[in-house]
């Protein structure tokens, strides 16, 4: 069993963000299974009504991003050597209700190899990159929810890593 992997893209976004785009990069003609996840932006979250969000990103994170995705597919594999094929982004900046926020898609000529990287990526993006989201409530609250871990191990502090409140919009 050959490991032939192809990553297709691997970004940070501050513009919107695709499913159908990411099938489209990762479809081949090899590929009998595309995989693909979009997490979406929704309108509720702790029994509070949320009116959009933005993610900040840690200088870092890209890097973070790479590192993971790269330890994704390092043991990934097409039972027929075909290969399987990787895109994947994180939005960063503000979004409104519906959009997605991650995206990822994978291809492979078998589904079980499609699903198993798919779902890897998107865990380990959300436990081990660097990337805070801001919710702002339709009550006019606003609260700091982690996604992801500084590099090293530490716990990400949002009070003393939230970038400060330039050209965004003031609540």
């Amino acid at each position: 069993m050959d490991t032939n992997v192809e990553v297709v893209a691997a970004l940070l976004s501050a513009g919107p963000i695709s499913v159908d785009a990411a099938i489209a990069a990762v479809e081949s003609e090899t590929a009998g299974a595309v995989v693909s996840f979009s997490g979406v932006v929704r309108n509720h979250d702790g029994g509070k009504q949320v009116a959009r969000l933005s993610y900040s990103a840690h200088p870092l994170a890209r890097g973070v991003l790479d590192s993971v995705v790269a330890s994704v597919v390092e043991g990934a594999a097409d039972p027929d050597g075909h290969p399987v094929r990787v895109w994947v982004a994180h939005r960063v900046g503000p979004l409104e209700i519906g959009e997605p926020a991650l995206v990822a898609a994978v291809a492979s000529s078998h589904r079980a190899e499609a699903f198993a990287v798919c779902s890897e990526l998107v865990e380990r993006i959300k436990a081990e990159v660097p990337i805070w989201k801001e919710q702002f409530f339709t009550d006019g609250t606003a609260e700091w929810v982690g996604a992801g871990a500084l590099p090293g191990g530490a716990a990400p502090d949002p009070s003393m890593n939230a970038p400060d409140n330039q050209g965004r919009e003031s609540q």
